[in-house]
Order: structure tokens, then sequence, then C-alpha cells
């Protein structure tokens, strides 16, 4: 690859900062439909979210825990295997997903080996997401931004809010208490330093919120492409580094880039959230149907035992 002057490259990426804003509302109608799009083809044929409360329809049955109400039981079902069931409802109530897609300076990076960029496409995973659980009965929010709705507009509430937010966001989510019952999904590159992301995650899981994280990267960022001659400019910081052989950096970045994600999905692990790589050149709809089926799951440590009703497959992410 030819040398780059470094002049050329921060003031170009000082115009395309400079008009971001603009050219965010212009794109924005066009996530919407594609999101709108995406989310039509993941809520076909799915049947909401499964879980265990309030509620006047079957879901499972599950063996009895020590210490429960013996009114819980269900004897009928009990009696054909001689083992204690308990008959659980499907939760009818709906309940807040807070959604945080990182809209900071480095999501707006697009190579070429992709059609559009970090941000784009975790807007429409967003959007997307937040269609699909609306349709299902949910409420979803955005921590600084949004108050938790269950309005049939999400979108455009979603998209206002964006679009009129002078606020300069940062990478990860703002300080705050999600309440134990409500669920967090964190759409970001995750490129900021592994304390900052491993702090961020112990704080929003300490009231026992369930979360998803999901790390959107450009292909050039798993494969660095690059040789010869190269100036890397950091876009959040307008620091810069320069390899006289780019290529031979490959070997090192890769390992970085692996401890890094290691580090992260040691601490969702930790706190039994989930966690997805997703490439920009990849189908949207892949990392959505995953993602649904992962937020369909019983929480970590619930238990599963019986028949779980379901309608559709999960598929891995890339």
């Amino acid at each position: 690859m030819a040398a780059r002057r470094a002049d050329k490259v921060e003031v170009k990426a000082t115009q395309y900062a400079g008009g971001a804003a603009r050219t965010l509302a212009e794109t924005i109608p066009r996530l919407i439909l594609e999101a709108r799009r995406i989310a039509a083809t993941v809520i076909h044929g799915l049947h909401g979210r499964k879980r265990a409360g309030p509620g006047e329809s079957f879901w499972q049955y599950r063996r009895f825990v020590s210490g429960e109400p013996a009114r819980r039981v269900d004897w009928r079902r009990s009696a054909r295997d001689g083992i204690l069931y308990v008959r659980e409802q499907e939760w009818e109530a709906s309940h807040t997903v807070w959604l945080w897609p990182d809209r900071s300076p480095s999501m707006v990076f697009r190579s070429e080996l992709a059609k559009e960029s970090k941000l784009d496409r975790t807007l429409v995973i967003a959007f997307a997401v937040a269609e699909v659980l609306v349709h299902a009965g949910e409420r979803v929010g955005v921590p600084g931004l949004l108050r938790p709705t269950g309005s049939r507009n999400v979108l455009e509430k979603f998209a206002n809010a964006i679009i009129h937010d002078r606020t300069e966001r940062a990478s990860l989510p703002p300080s705050f208490a999600p309440s134990g019952l409500s669920e967090m999904v964190v759409v970001s590159d995750f490129w900021a330093p592994i304390t900052d992301v491993c702090k961020t995650l112990s704080q929003l899981s300490s009231t026992g919120a369930h979360g998803h994280v999901i790390q959107v990267v450009d292909p050039a960022e798993e494969t660095f492409p690059y040789s010869g001659r190269v100036e890397f400019i950091e876009p959040e910081g307008g620091e810069s580094i320069t390899a006289g052989r780019a290529e031979a950096w490959k070997a090192e970045y890769h390992s970085l880039v692996a401890n890094h994600r290691a580090a992260i999905r040691a601490e969702t692990d930790k706190r039994g959230w989930s966690f997805a790589i997703h490439r920009t050149d990849r189908p949207a709809t892949e990392l959505l149907l995953a993602l649904h089926a992962r937020m369909s799951a019983p929480p970590p440590g619930a238990a599963t035992s019986g028949r779980v009703r379901t309608s559709y497959h999960s598929t891995r992410p890339a």
C-alpha cells in the first residue's frame, strides 16, 4: 500500500466528522427501511419471547424445587411418572430492553471490503431489534436518549432522538442502573481499553440485569489486509503511527485482537451475558436471528426441565 500523507488523511477525517450529523440525518431513512425489512424477516414465524411469569398461557413443566410452596405442584402431571412437576405460565407482562448503539467516531470506519460503515450497520441492528421487540410486546429504551417505550412508531422516536442528539457520545453506555428484570443489548466495536469495557459491564450487571454484547467490526479489522508503508490514524484521538512494512505487524495484531476478545468473553461469561462478533460484510439477518434466540432462551441458571415451545432455529453470527 502506498504511503499516505498525514495532513491529507486528517483533513479528510475532519471533513467527514464535520458533516457526520448532516450525513446521518440523510442516511437514517434508508437505515430504517433496511431495519424494517430485516425485522420482518425475523418476525415471520416467531411467536414472541418465552419466559416464565404471570400469565394465562401454558409455557412448560419443570421439576419442583425443594423449598417451593406445595401449592405450585401440578399433581396430575406429577402422577404420570412419580416426579413432582411445577406448571409454569408464559410471562405476558412487557419488560424493558435497553439498547446501546455505539455512535462514537470510530464507528464511521468503512474499508473497501465492506459496503457500509460500522455505524450504519450498528444502527440497522439497533433499529431492527427495537422493531422486533416492540412487535413482541416489549418496551425498548436508550440510556440517556430515549425513555422506554412500547409504541409501534418506536423507530421514528428512536431516529428523531438520534438526529437531534447534540451530545458527543462515548463508545460505551453511560453509567446507569437498569432494573434487575430488564435486559441490555450493547452494540459497539468494543475497541475501548479492556479496563473500561470490564468496568462498564460490571456496572450494568450489578443490579442483576441480563445482557448481550455484540462486537461489530469491519472485515479489514479482522483480516488486517495492509502491506507496505501505511499510516494508521486513531479516529477518536487524532494520534497516528506509521508502519514501514505493515504486513510485519499482522501476527502481533491478530494476537492483540484475540487477547482483547478473550478478556471480553471472560467478563461476559462471568456475568452470564452473551457475546457475539458480527462483521459488516455478513448479512445483518444472521445476527438478528441469533440474538433473538439468545434473548428468548431462559436466563443462565434458570430451570429448563420440560418442553419449551419454539418456532425457529438459532443461526450463529459470523
